[in-house]
Order: C-alpha cells, then structure tokens, then sequence
C-alpha cells in the first residue's frame, strides 16, 4: 500500500497561483517583459481590463488567462509576420476606422500595390457589358 502512495503524481506545482496573476508572472508566461506588456498596452494590443482601480485611483493590472491567450496570439503574429508592435497596432486601427482603410486603400492604388475596388455592383455590371459590346464589334 505505501508503494502506491509513493507512486502517485505530485498535484500541479505551478510557480503561479490559480487565477489572474500580475504584469510580472504574466511577462514571463508569454515570454517577455513587464515593460514590453505595458508598451504593448499603450499601443492599444492588450485586453480591456474589467478590474476596478484600487486604493488612491491606481490599479495594478492582473492578467487570466483568457487575457494570456490573446497576448500570445498577438506576440505570435508579430513573429510571424516580422512585424513590431506598431505595426499591428496600426492594421487594428486600419481595419477599426473605415476613415483609415479608406486612406490607406487610396494611398495603396497610387502606387500601384492596390487595384481599384469596384465601387458598385452596377458599375461592374456596366464595364462588362461594354466589354462584351466591344468584343463583337472586332
């Protein structure tokens, strides 16, 4: 009998307690740093935070892991694509603020990289009937 009690699996150790934990612990579950967290913050990439501001107004951000997830989803597309916070800051932007897209796409068929969205249906419709016009008469 003491062979099995010896055999059994030690409960989960984990360095972090169960729940939300702080910007530290969270830094160094997602592979970084508490300030590369906190500028990420400021570029608008972390969760909104449901959390009350304690004491004289401050409050001390603790992250669950629902909030890990999507920090690590966002580091991955940075990795991914070569790309530095910034940079994803502003396509969340971009796909955020029609105003945005709009001059980002115009800025995009100037040079050439974009080609010009249809801008109705109907349109559509009329280029390729005169296309089809054009084509008989040859």
């Amino acid at each position: 009998m003491a062979a099995l009690d010896d055999a059994r699996t030690p409960p989960d150790r984990s360095p972090w307690p169960p729940g939300p934990v702080p910007i530290s612990a969270a830094a160094e579950r997602v592979g970084t740093t508490a300030r590369m967290l906190r500028y990420r913050e400021g570029l608008g990439l972390l969760p909104r935070t449901q959390e009350q501001p304690t004491g004289r107004g401050h409050r001390h951000r603790r992250f669950t892991e629902e909030d890990l997830r999507t920090i690590a989803l966002g580091l991955e597309l940075e990795r991914e694509f070569d790309i530095p916070p910034a940079a994803l800051a502003f396509a969340l932007r971009v796909l955020a603020e029609p105003e945005v897209l709009a001059r980002v796409r115009a800025h995009g068929e100037r040079l050439g990289r974009l080609a010009a969205a249809p801008t109705r249906a109907l349109d559509f419709e009329k280029e390729k009937a005169m296309r089809l016009l054009h084509g008989r008469r040859a």
